[in-house]
């Protein structure tokens, strides 16, 4: 994939960034090398490599999977202005 001069004004304004004539024509040439070396990783072959995500074997601390209610329900509704059975009344609102 090649990325144009048009592709690069597209995604500034997309994203919302100001990107002068001589910036634009810079970043054509460095996406363009970033896309090629993404290309060249996509050759790798990975087939039987399992997948990391720690170049050190490490065990995930995990806690008990359990539901609570955290009764905090009175703690958390205590600044609204107005509650009624721990739940927050709002004015309704027809348009």
């Amino acid at each position: 994939m090649s990325v144009d001069l048009a592709t690069v004004k597209r995604v500034a304004r997309l994203a919302r960034i100001a990107v002068s004539e001589d910036e634009a024509n810079r970043m054509v040439g460095e996406l363009n090398g970033i896309l090629g070396f993404v290309e060249q990783l996509s050759e790798v072959n990975v087939e039987g490599v399992e997948a990391m995500t720690s170049v050190t074997p490490t065990a995930m601390k995990k806690r008990t999977d359990e539901v609570t209610d955290g009764s905090k329900a009175a703690d958390i509704v205590a600044n609204a202005p107005v509650t009624d059975h721990n739940f927050f009344l709002v004015p309704k609102v027809v348009e």
